[in-house]
């Protein structure tokens, strides 16, 4: 078979195709079009990856050890971590004496002068210009710079303007966005193939870019941000080196930059039009390879871990639901349990995630999913992460099975060591169908006769290895609940690889809650002489604090903020206030997470059969307490408590038949309970967090091995995320395994930025 030669194009078609595409080719991030001289003249090479992994030359000392702590210690490692952000550089005119602050000067003339105490090198001084004026510069033992910064030089420099019109110099970085090479400044024009518009050096007849963007670096011990950005402009050149990962066709298609280019625009902007061009290049690499990892596990999943299907005709559950409730589902309910059904009839193992409104009904359709396996002779467990939350799922349990013949039990840490072995013992033969517990269910000894469904409430307090654990007791269909309400955005940035049921509607008969804030003393008795008309009227209520004991160390139990604690109420101290003041001769009974489980146990029982009528507690009651007679929620310090957890405990109340009223006491203008006061619905609420909070924030622990954005923004970043998802989608359904030619390099950093370890599938 003979070869195909490979011919060059002749110059007269390079010519010819340069003339075609030089009137509407630019440089990145500027506004002229290329020239043909300019199309000619620019450098053709390949990147080579491997200098990205030369380590950095840099003196020992305070320099080097700072940039081990930042992790900086390659080239690639100083290219990738961005700038926090960009500041303005001063004007020389501007600055006031003392001021610290950024200039971007021009050397006029430089000197060395000798100093008179022993020991101290010579100092150098600089007269440095602008557009605005002239000043007198001084650096302190670096007599060097006189040969490094000749006259013409631009400079940034960082320091504080003195009373005589001067500058000391603290850090200082060669300002004209040039590579800088063994003390070297190139010429401008050549200095790098991914330049970022015109350089201000560049341009004849122009000072220094007063007043243009300076990168400023999250710093350390030892390494401020002028001297991480005067280190990222002396391997600037190496930003050629930097691979493309993605498809061509889809970077055009979705009009980005490439990724050099998009490095070089946030290191080295001209503007925000660069700055912004290149976030949304780096922020969308990010949010392409988490789904990426996403889609890659859902796969993975169907292919690896087979679990019962429970495909027979629905018996005992359809009875249940159609006469065993005392009430009707609403149609959300309905629809959830009908996509439920279809996981379950499939060997693969469902992984989905049930989230809803407070009060929408999940214990119900968790209940159906786990009849389901009941009725084919298998079993299902409910894990919770409390054991009052475990022990209301119980009873809750019991009392909806009705006369459904299913024997259940309960397992916690601090069950009886004769009924844990009782149990257990149950459990491993069979005896037992339906299992509620706590962790006390993945201990080792705790073993499944036949577990098919397993459902995690309040999943994200669980770890990735305590879900594993659960799920490796008999590989069941999963179901995960959480009454936080999560975004769509949220929900693909953090969940993507779970398929998710939502819950909107409330059930029949649910009463609106009215939300106020209390702010200030007369509004606060006004709140307990309600609050007493209440109890007066038999309703019950409930007093939240922050905190358990007026000691906050090592309670697990504080609000979302813990920074200055001494103005916060604990629960121990306000029920002793309250029973010798504003509820003096009611029953007020404590309930916080510190608490022996007995304890715990008869506080609620109290509570719940009304033997009390104020429960005085901590965010223990923040999910699973049910009490219809109880209609006011009262709670203190409510500026500390993010918007969840005030959700959550809203949905304490309105219960019953009579309106309920949640009482937030704080500061009027606090932006959290604004939102909680003006809206019910959990899931705009869920968004309002979301734009008040970081993604990482409210994602919390579940993504294990997978790293927050570094450069995405959720929510701003929504649409971007969704295009990222459908790029996503469509690579894995055609190249699951990225082996074809365009999409290698995009595996090879998936792999480099994730391990194998995380496209393995996990319990969510």
């Amino acid at each position: 078979m003979s070869a195909t030669p490979i011919t060059k194009p002749s110059a007269t078609r390079v010519k010819a195709s340069a003339d075609r595409t030089s009137a509407q080719t630019r440089a990145f991030a500027g506004e002229r079009s290329l020239s043909r001289e300019e199309m000619f003249a620019a450098q053709l090479r390949w990147p080579r990856p491997e200098r990205l992994l030369e380590p950095l030359s840099l003196p020992a000392g305070k320099l080097a050890d700072g940039m081990q702590t930042l992790g900086l210690t390659t080239v690639g490692e100083l290219l990738e971590p961005l700038p926090r952000d960009s500041r303005e550089a001063r004007t020389i005119a501007d600055l006031a004496p003392g001021e610290q602050a950024t200039v971007a000067v021009q050397v006029r003339a430089i000197s060395a002068r000798p100093v008179r105490r022993r020991g101290m090198r010579p100092l150098v001084q600089a007269t440095v210009h602008d557009a605005s004026g002239s000043m007198r510069a001084t650096f302190f033992n670096q007599p060097w710079l006189v040969q490094r910064y000749s006259p013409g030089t631009q400079l940034l420099l960082h320091g504080k303007a003195d009373e005589r019109g001067g500058f000391r110099v603290s850090h200082h970085a060669l300002g004209a966005q040039l590579a800088v090479a063994d003390g070297e400044v190139p010429d401008a024009r050549a200095a790098s193939p991914v330049e970022v518009g015109e350089p201000a050096a560049a341009v004849e007849g122009q000072g220094p870019a007063a007043g243009r963007a300076v990168a400023h670096y999250p710093a350390s011990e030892g390494v401020s941000s002028t001297q991480i950005l005067t280190l990222v402009q002396g391997v600037r050149r190496r930003l050629a080196d930097v691979p493309e990962p993605l498809p061509a066709l889809m970077r055009v298609a979705e009009g980005l930059p490439d990724r050099a280019s998009a490095l070089a625009a946030m290191h080295f902007a001209r503007g925000e039009r660069d700055t912004e061009q290149g976030r949304t290049r780096l922020a969308f690499d990010e949010l392409l390879l988490t789904q990426l990892v996403f889609l890659h596990r859902r796969a993975r999943r169907g292919e690896l871990q087979t679990a019962h299907a429970l495909s027979a005709p629905a018996q005992m559950s359809a009875r249940w639901l159609a006469d065993g409730l005392p009430f009707a589902p609403t149609g959300d309910q309905v629809r959830a349990i009908e996509e439920i059904d279809a996981d379950l009839a499939d060997t693969r193992a469902m992984q989905r995630l049930l989230m809803g409104e407070v009060g929408s009904g999940k214990t119900v359709v968790a209940l159906y999913a786990m009849l389901r396996a009941i009725e084919h002779g298998h079993q299902a467990a409910l894990m919770a992460p409390t054991e009052t939350l475990a022990e209301q799922h119980f009873a809750t349990i019991q009392r909806l099975i009705g006369g459904e013949p299913v024997a259940c039990a309960l397992l916690t840490g601090s069950t009886a060591a004769r009924r844990r072995t009782d149990v257990v013992g149950k459990l491993a033969s069979g005896e037992l169908s339906l299992i509620v517990g706590t962790h006390a269910l993945i201990e080792p000894d705790v073993q499944f006769a036949s577990l098919a469904v397993a459902v995690v409430d309040e999943q994200h307090r669980f770890g990735v290895r305590q879900r594993a654990a659960l799920h490796a007791k008999g590989a069941p269909h999963m179901l995960h609940m959480t009454a936080t309400p999560i975004p769509r955005t949220l929900a693909l940035a953090g969940y993507g690889d779970l398929d998710t049921s939502t819950l909107r509607e409330l059930p029949r008969g649910r009463q609106p809650i009215d939300t106020r804030i209390v702010a200030g003393e007369r509004a606060r008795a006004r709140a307990y002489d309600e609050l007493r008309e209440q109890l007066s009227a038999g309703r019950q209520a409930f007093v939240v604090c922050p905190l358990i004991d007026e000691e906050p160390a090592g309670d697990s139990e504080q609000a979302t903020t813990p920074s200055g604690l001494g103005d916060l109420r604990a629960a121990t101290a306000e029920l002793e206030r309250l029973r010798k003041g504003e509820l003096r001769g009611y029953r007020l009974v404590l309930l916080h997470g510190g608490m022996r489980p007995r304890e715990k146990q008869l506080a609620m029982a109290a509570f719940a059969g009304g033997e009390a009528d104020v429960l005085v507690a901590t965010t223990v009651i923040e999910v699973g307490i049910d009490v219809p007679n109880a209609t006011v929620m009262l709670v203190e310090n409510a500026e500390r408590f993010g918007i969840s957890q005030l959700h959550q405990l809203r949905g304490r109340i309105g219960r019953g038949e009579h309106r309920a009223s949640c009482l937030l006491m704080g500061p009027p203008g606090a932006a959290r309970l604004r939102a909680v006061a003006e809206h019910s619905d959990g899931f705009r609420l869920a968004e309002i967090d979301l734009e008040l909070r970081s993604e990482g924030e409210l994602v919390g622990t579940r993504q294990s091995g997978l790293r927050q954005f570094k450069v995405a923004q959720l929510p701003q970043d929504g649409p971007l995320l969704e295009r990222a998802r459908a790029r996503a989608e469509a690579i894995v359904a055609s190249d699951p395994q990225l082996r074809e030619p365009e999409n290698v390099l995009l595996g090879d950093v998936l792999r480099r930025s994730f391990g194998a370890e995380a496209l393995e599938p996990i319990p969510a």
